[in-house]
């Protein structure tokens, strides 16, 4: 299979997962506040993101029997095809009248999301080569800032237009739509029982990940590599609501401006990885990412020009964009064979749960010292990230080999960044 085919795929699939979760879960409450709910009845749409918290749990699930990559196409079309019943369910229902039936729709259908998404994070590790990876990533991360960028704006004009059932029913055709490409995805047979064993359906496939020699610095790294820009990016929000932005601005500038700029800086992050290398890349975007705190410390001590606080807006976006490029692809290379879905997935939910505990502290942080201190101490954190790279980051794939391999390998990546 050509390369393009494989990122068409893979962007067709993240583009599927993110447009309906974008929808659910940022634009629902603005229609539900529109309707006059109550906050608490607003508060309780959080509870659809549990299955994307927990969904390392079913990992095992989806990996079980993983004799070859079309095990994995089948669960993307059956969850995507269950996900997209069940978003059509939804439209029957009335947001007055049916509320907790909706959310208990909601949930069902974000449990089937993360199972699309379990199965699409294995079919991309076994499909693309490692030199594809970066960009491969690149496909992941836009497809979610571009199904980000149309669920929160172009869906909550339609409802404008259309209605809510009629929306249901459009997203669930967006859902369908995406499965194409890789409907027509077929294994060549010498690919195929590419992993004879019968893995076990156990908790302790979880555990094993744990197990790995020196797993310990790739999980320090996962942990802390978001520390130093997830802060800003999560108090962005209030930060220009304070400055006496409208919703509606706000709504431009971070949504659209912002969530644009975190899209292209994807793809540009692929070509980077590809060029530096995995160690180098990560240790670039790690230092962008603390340029752009820095930066926004400087906005933040009162620089609060217009033309300031976009590039800024940019530049913590970028450093977004570029930072989980980097992540999916180094998670890729940390995976055991026929467990690729729960260890990849175990990963990526350690970055989600330590995010939301930076984001928590960010929250005390700020009301303490303000939002320049919180900025400032977000570049200082950003800067011992850069700085533990060197310390943290191995590639498990060379760690399997012997050293003569490595000494080679080695000496390849190196002359292909001296060109």
């Amino acid at each position: 299979m050509k390369p393009t085919q494989k990122y068409g795929i893979l962007l067709s699939l993240y583009l599927a997962q993110s447009i309906p979760m974008s929808f659910f879960s940022t634009v629902l409450p603005v229609i539900m506040r529109m309707e006059e709910y109550s906050l608490s009845s607003i508060g309780l749409i959080q509870l659809i993101k549990i299955p994307w918290i927990v969904k390392f749990l079913w990992g095992p699930i989806v990996d079980h029997n993983a004799r070859d990559n079309m095990h994995y196409r089948k669960w993307i079309i059956g969850s995507e095809v269950f996900y997209a019943v069940v978003i059509v369910a939804i439209g029957f229902f009335n947001l007055q009248s049916n509320f907790t039936t909706i959310i208990v729709l909601m949930i069902i259908a974000f449990v089937m999301s993360s199972i699309q998404d379990i199965g699409s994070d294995a079919l991309a590790v076994r499909i693309l080569k490692k030199t594809e990876r970066g960009l491969g990533n690149s496909m992941q991360s836009s497809g979610n800032f571009l199904g980000t960028l149309f669920g929160s704006g172009v869906l909550l004009f339609l409802y404008t237009v259309i209605g809510w059932q009629y929306l249901m029913f459009v997203l669930s055709g967006i859902v369908l739509i995406a499965l194409i490409p890789v409907s027509r995805y077929r294994e060549p047979r010498k690919q195929q029982e590419f992993h004879l064993k019968r893995n076990r359906i156990a908790f302790s496939n979880i555990l094993g990940f744990f197990r790995q020699k020196r797993i310990g610095r790739r999980v320090t790294l996962l942990v802390i590599f978001y520390a130093g820009i997830i802060g800003i990016l999560a108090m962005l929000k209030p930060y220009l609501v304070d400055l006496g932005y409208t919703v509606k601005e706000i709504a431009f500038m971070t949504g659209i401006f912002g969530t644009g700029f975190g899209a292209g800086s994807a793809f540009l992050g692929g070509y980077i990885l590809r060029r530096l290398g995995n160690m180098n890349g990560l240790r670039l975007f790690a230092l962008y990412g603390c340029l752009a705190a820095a930066f926004m410390t400087f906005v933040a001590f009162g620089n609060t020009h217009i033309v300031l606080i976009y590039i800024g807006i940019a530049l913590i976006w970028s450093a977004y964009g570029m930072s989980s490029v980097a992540i999916f692809t180094i998670s890729m290379n940390t995976v055991r064979k026929g467990k690729e879905g729960t260890d990849y997935t175990l990963q990526i939910v350690l970055t989600h749960l330590s995010s939301l505990l930076v984001v928590v502290i960010s929250g005390r942080i700020g009301d303490w010292i303000g939002y320049s201190g919180l900025f400032l101490t977000e570049a200082l954190v950003g800067l011992i990230v850069t700085l533990s790279i060197g310390r943290l980051y191995f590639d498990p794939e060379l760690a399997r080999q012997p050293d003569y391999v490595i000494s080679e390998q080695i000496k390849k990546e190196e002359s292909t960044i001296c060109r």
